[in-house]
């Protein structure tokens, strides 16, 4: 008979970063918004003018998953005319570091000689 001091649980995926990671890869824009706001261009209109075919409609959907997520957070100014700018969390910073090692893990398995799984 077994320990059960010693029985281990069955490990389970993270639920919420796996839809996150898959949310994130499956919008179209998420990835162009980042090297955006990496650029210093935190305003929507400036993003949508620096992107071609990116609308605003699209944009703002984006926007909202990315903050939804806690990625990305929307500082709104009390001015004439409104201004709002968006910004990297800190956890969007760690999530975004982890996007960094996905490119760079799938740079490699492209110069390696993996046979691909089917």
């Amino acid at each position: 008979m077994k320990s059960e001091k010693n029985m281990l649980t069955r490990k389970r995926p993270p639920k919420r970063s796996a839809r996150m990671v898959e949310t994130i890869y499956g919008c179209k824009w998420s990835l162009t918004v980042y090297q955006l706001l990496a650029r210093g261009v935190n305003r929507p209109g400036e993003m949508v003018r620096s992107v071609e075919g990116l609308t605003t409609k699209v944009l703002n959907e984006c926007l909202r998953r990315n903050m939804e997520f806690g990625i990305l957070e929307r500082i709104s100014y009390a001015e004439i005319p409104p201004r709002v700018e968006y910004n990297v969390t800190e956890f969007g910073q760690k999530f975004l570091r982890i996007l960094d090692d996905l490119e760079k893990l799938q740079e490699e398995i492209d110069g390696s000689e993996l046979p691909e799984s089917k």
